[in-house]
């Protein structure tokens, strides 16, 4: 056991994984990867009492790390499994990669927050979740030299779909967007690529996200 993920937390992380499966979650990979992941530990240490409730919660560079059931609900429209190979875009906190790195799968991340990409390229290696790739840079680019992936899940709202992301995706794998802007809510959206021109859109409800940025921003 980590000396800083005591039993406490856990039981905190027990009760947190009930309530995302009260609210829907079904996938048995997604939630056992995140109740072995310890929220608390991607907030500052004075905010833990935050970390086991299902909201979201400010962080470094005007960020936020997801609500729960946001993480939970990604990853479980992404619809991979064990070895399969993801693109992030948005490492934020590094919880989502976490918990996608938990649940077995190759990660790829972009950050374009040059002091959130610092501090949480540290925190990784400490936790010792590491993605396969992490990269400072421009997320509306995607990582084209590394494509295509299984899956590809955007952990901010952008105001449309970027073409250059759906180019990355395997035949038959996903995108994972919140859609829309800011002010006027987002619309959880997957996008599968059934060939290599025909793509089928899903919409999956509202949610909140701060907005995806273009380049990068020292």
């Amino acid at each position: 056991m980590n000396e800083k993920d005591t039993l406490r937390h856990q039981g905190q992380r027990n009760q947190l994984i009930n309530l995302v499966r009260r609210k829907g979650i079904k996938d048995d990979n997604v939630l056992n990867a995140m109740n072995n992941v310890p929220r608390h530990l991607f907030l500052d240490s004075s905010f833990e009492a935050h970390a086991y409730q299902d909201k979201a919660f400010r962080i470094a560079a005007d960020q936020t790390i997801s609500q729960p059931y946001t993480v939970a609900k990604q990853s479980e429209l992404l619809n991979v499994k064990f070895g399969d190979k993801v693109l992030e875009i948005g490492t934020g906190s590094g919880y989502q990669a976490s918990v996608l790195i938990e649940m077995g799968i190759e990660v790829y991340t972009i950050e374009r927050q040059r002091e959130l990409y610092d501090i949480t390229k540290n925190l990784l290696r400490n936790l010792r979740y590491q993605p396969k790739r992490m990269v400072y840079g421009d997320g509306y680019k995607g990582l084209p030299n590394d494509a295509p992936f299984d899956g590809i899940v955007v952990t901010a709202g952008a105001p449309f779909i970027p073409n250059e992301l759906l180019k990355q995706l395997k035949i038959g794998a996903t995108l994972v967007i919140p859609v829309g802007e800011e002010n006027e809510g987002m619309i959880m959206t997957t996008i599968k690529r059934k060939s290599a021109k025909e793509f089928v859109k899903k919409k999956h409800g509202d949610f909140r996200f701060v907005p995806m940025l273009k380049d990068t921003e020292n």
